[in-house]
């Protein structure tokens, strides 16, 4: 497992007590309302939205709140409406970056992300400057704990999956977006328990990151996390174990 999937899980696991949970169901929101606009509000027909109000209910989202956005999304209440923009950029020793926004104020968004970059020695690239570096597929996490790599490996397999990775307590699957869905759906069926699952951007080749540049790396990821209008930041960093204990 790589060193950015490393500091992934990092903050999943410090999420469940630390994560302000306003600003996840804010970031939340505004996928399922974005999701339910661009593909209609029924999830069985709409695979992004399916995604994200299994997501929400994940983190514990009431019923109530996926209802409104959803509504919002499909025009039946009024709402604010948001615009997806992703931001290119690069971060201490020479990370390529990848920021997914959902944003009311295109402006303001910049502006964020730009400071944020600034304040840890990143800087903003122009449009294609980045974006070919990643691959777009789906990640599912399976905790190693309660089920085997053996288990994990034959049913994604099966059902297409590209490829299982395991280490630090996790299974990881990789599969190609077109067929995400049916790897999950197929995980499940086979009674395996999903820790985790989301559309990414995963990097053709990763870039080692050590010392004090791995550590403002970390700092600027978290910053550009705390962004309510930064849904998502993808890296091709492969961080420093050492660096990366330091967090855990």
């Amino acid at each position: 497992m790589s060193g950015h999937n490393k500091w992934s899980q990092i903050k999943r696991k410090k999420g469940v007590t630390d994560a302000k949970r306003g600003a996840l169901f804010t970031k939340l929101i505004r996928e399922i309302t974005v999701a339910a606009r661009e593909g209609g509000g029924s999830p069985e027909a709409n695979a992004r939205l399916r995604l994200a109000v299994e997501t929400a209910r994940d983190a514990s989202m009431p019923s109530e709140n996926i209802e409104r956005a959803i509504k919002r999304g499909t025009g039946e209440l009024e709402g604010v409406s948001y615009e997806a923009v992703t931001y290119e950029g690069y971060g201490p020793g020479g990370v390529a970056l990848l920021i997914d926004c959902l944003t009311d104020n295109t402006n303001r968004a910049v502006s964020d992300v730009r400071f944020a970059l600034s304040r840890f020695e990143g800087s903003l690239g122009t449009g294609g400057s980045v974006a070919w570096q990643f691959d777009r597929k789906g990640h599912i996490v399976v905790d190693a704990s309660r089920h085997s790599e053996d288990a994990v490996f034959e049913a994604a397999i099966e059902a297409g999956a590209e490829d299982v990775t395991s280490g630090a307590g996790e299974h990881v699957v990789t599969a190609d977006m077109h067929k995400f869905h049916a790897v999950k759906e197929a995980l499940e069926r086979a009674g395996i328990a999903i820790s985790s699952a989301e559309l990414t951007r995963v990097p053709k080749v990763e870039v080692s990151v050590s010392g004090k540049p791995a550590e403002k790396l970390i700092k600027l990821l978290d910053a550009l996390d705390e962004i309510d209008d930064v849904q998502k930041v993808h890296s091709n960093a492969d961080i420093d174990e050492a660096v990366l204990a330091t967090v855990g």
